[in-house]
């Protein structure tokens, strides 16, 4: 069921009907990159730099080796603060374009089923940016583990399969279902979603690919709240 609709995500990312969409949250998601790249840099410059300059104030020729490794060092700690953020950065930007999604999806892959109902725009982002904070911290854990081999791969799956699993499915059992329902539901489905959303996570963990991880996971979940819908009334109707 999870990688049928994976499966089935990853065909629509570059299906004509969601070419739209595909440009629309890919330059979104480049454009805010782009601009916490520079927020980050500047903020190193502002004040980690004096910092390092004041410890270091007379460096010796013989040490001027120091200095590129400083640079070094300081080009790693920027790539890492903007993989921490690539995750809360996804979230937020699918809250905003996740139902148009959601109705490309449904109206090419399910055409016979009830459409879903649009998150008015305002809660969207209210849900983003709650969930912003929430993905923030969960990596900031993650962060902390960073230098312990295998846990550090390991955290950044775990924290992340399970907040992505769970903030894009219930934004996309929200389009059938109340907030309380829909939190509800995916209760109930927990290692189902958890599971899908390790494979969010993988997904993320692909660069540049990565890019692309609002619009994939959104697809999925879509999918995957179909699936399980429809399982679900199967049984209820069995059970009859």
């Amino acid at each position: 069921m999870i990688f049928d609709a994976a499966a089935l995500s990853a065909r629509n990312l570059f299906a004509p009907e969601t070419r739209s969409v595909f440009w629309k949250t890919l330059g979104l998601t480049v454009l805010v990159l782009i601009g916490l790249w520079f927020g980050l840099r500047e903020s190193f410059m502002a004040f980690v730099m004096p910092f390092i300059e004041g410890f270091v104030p007379d460096l010796p020729a013989w040490a001027g080796w120091l200095t590129f490794v400083f640079g070094i060092l300081a080009s790693i700690g920027l790539a890492l603060g903007l993989a921490l953020l690539l995750s809360p950065v996804t979230a937020i930007i699918a809250g905003l374009f996740l139902d148009d999604v959601a109705e490309v999806v449904e109206k090419r892959d399910y055409p016979n089923d009830p459409p879903g109902t649009a998150m008015p725009m305002g809660q969207a982002i209210i849900a983003s940016i709650k969930f912003f904070g929430v993905v923030i911290v969960g990596n900031l854990f993650a962060l902390m583990l960073l230098f312990i081999p295998g846990v550090n791969i390991l955290a950044f799956f775990l924290v992340n399969g399970y907040l992505l699993g769970r903030e894009f499915f219930e934004f996309a059992a929200m389009r059938f279902r109340s907030v309380e329902e829909a939190k509800l539901y995916r209760s109930r489905h927990s290692t189902t979603v958890f599971l899908a959303g390790l494979v969010i996570a993988g997904f993320l963990a692909v660069p540049i690919l990565n890019l692309l991880t609002p619009l994939f996971a959104a697809g999925l979940m879509v999918h995957l709240h179909k699936a399980l819908t429809a399982r679900d009334g199967a049984a209820s109707l069995r059970q009859r």
